[in-house]
């Protein structure tokens, strides 16, 4: 990374932090899309936002300008940095509320293409940068614009937003301190309205990325042999950040959840060590990891282990920021018609008394009654914990032991049993964001250097 840019400053403060920044890398028509989703959104949300966006040349503004203009309209103000002498001086200023910022050639932001959105009903940035020859390697620098790859990362973070825009806007300051105020006041506006409006639907944002993606990925369909590697290759890149939408999607719903924000990396984590136990193959074992990871998007309210009233108050907050999911949005994927079966299952019961479709016994998909079983284990191993109770792991595995035979397989809680034992003398699990694998919905070992790998594929 660049010094002094603002992804740089960013990957420095989260570095040793419990959270640590998800980073990938991501072709040019993956961006596009990415962005074209989230402009698109603006058009529609509730509050006019904030935008700042960082284009590195300013051809490249140049052609997005009528586009800009319809933006400005349903903005409070706009910020767009591009290098001087790129076609930006030769961009007209139609807006009052759109702000240009020429950058200098070596000004490491230069490199960067970001677009930062903050609104009193919704936060979302993507925020890269491109690899130098040196980050391209042996395979050297692309000939199509479309194989440029860049480096970063695209989140819908309240927190990491915001940080995020303090250091656009203090990088803004160099170059012009009048500008400089005028956003901060746009932002300190905003902070004070966060609280008074209702939050917009996250999910649809995420449903217009996952089209956008669609559209691209068509687009780059060929019958030409020698193109079909390259478009492969973007095809893949497109696939990948299809899945990191939805997974977006669920970790928003887990920060939603102060009693349990690391519900579905845990989950996760334990449906994965079930499926070692039982011996399925390893496919089968990643597939419940992503079931894991997904579980969430299920309705809240079909789930039989939220009726308390810490589940009431978590649905209320994600009302409030429009974060329910609605049980379809997995089936749009081709890749993801197995997951969304394993997740929309969860809550059939094994005596046919469960949803939604009654189904019993062996009848329940096997993943299904995982993903159910190792979920309620681990909601009441964290309430047993908030609860200071003596022994978590024996007061969850008790709460599922009680529904033998009605609720869960039990077979399948004779090897949680098993599974509870070994945690119990010392195994440990690790429950870790998810890095996505280029190309396939499978996830990678967390402890791999994704950039590394990433850049040589």
């Amino acid at each position: 990374m660049l010094p002094g840019s603002i992804l740089q400053k960013l990957h420095s403060a989260h570095k040793n932090s419990q959270r640590p920044l998800n980073f990938g890398v991501y072709y040019k028509n993956t961006l596009v899309a990415l962005c074209h989703a989230l402009e698109d959104f603006i058009l529609e949300s509730k509050q006019p936002p904030l935008v700042i966006s960082a284009f590195q040349e300013g051809k490249w503004y140049a052609q997005e300008a009528e586009r800009y203009g319809d933006l400005a309209k349903q903005s409070r103000h706009i910020a767009i940095m591009a290098t001087e002498k790129t076609g930006f001086d030769e961009v007209t200023q139609t807006e009052d509320n759109v702000a240009l910022v020429g950058l200098k050639p070596e000004d490491p932001i230069a490199q960067e293409w970001h677009l930062i959105i903050l609104s009193p009903t919704y936060t979302a940035m993507v925020l890269c940068q491109e690899l130098s020859e040196e980050d391209y390697g042996v395979i050297g620098l692309p000939e199509s614009d479309l194989e440029r790859k860049f480096y970063g990362f695209w989140t819908f973070e309240p927190n990491l937003v915001q940080e995020t825009v303090d250091l656009a806007i203090a990088h803004i300051g160099n170059y012009n301190p009048d500008l400089q105020k005028h956003l901060q006041s746009q932002v300190d506006a905003i902070a004070k309205e966060w609280e008074n409006h209702q939050r917009d639907d996250l999910s649809s944002v995420v449903l217009k990325v996952v089209d956008y993606l669609k559209d691209t990925e068509k687009d780059t369909n060929t019958d030409d042999e020698a193109e079909f590697f390259e478009s492969q290759a973007l095809d893949e890149n497109l696939v990948s950040n299809e899945m990191q939408a939805f997974l977006r999607m669920a970790q928003l719903i887990d920060q939603a959840d102060v009693n349990n924000p690391k519900a579905a990396a845990e989950v996760a984590s334990l449906a994965e060590a079930m499926g070692q136990l039982l011996d399925l193959p390893a496919w089968q074992g990643k597939r419940l990891r992503l079931a894991g990871l997904l579980h969430r998007l299920a309705p809240l309210q079909a789930a039989p282990q939220l009726d308390n009233p810490r589940s009431e108050h978590q649905q209320k907050v994600l009302k409030q920021r429009g974060l329910l999911p609605k049980a379809s949005v997995l089936r749009i994927m081709p890749q993801m018609q197995a997951i969304a079966n394993i997740i929309i299952h969860q809550n059939e019961n094994w005596d046919g008394s469960g949803k939604p479709e009654g189904l019993a016994y062996d009848a329940i998909p096997l993943e299904s009654r995982i993903l159910s079983l190792v979920a309620e284990f681990q909601q009441q191993v964290t309430m047993a914990k908030i609860n200071d109770q003596e022994n978590p792991l024996s007061h969850a595995l008790e709460a599922c032991q009680a529904d033998v035979g009605t609720r869960f397989d039990p077979k399948l809680v004779e090897a949680l049993s098993l599974l509870a034992m070994g945690i119990q003398q010392g195994m440990s699990l690790q429950a870790s964001q998810p890095k996505i694998a280029a190309g396939i919905w499978l996830l990678e070992n967390p402890e791999e250097d994704d950039a590394a790998k990433l850049i040589g594929s």
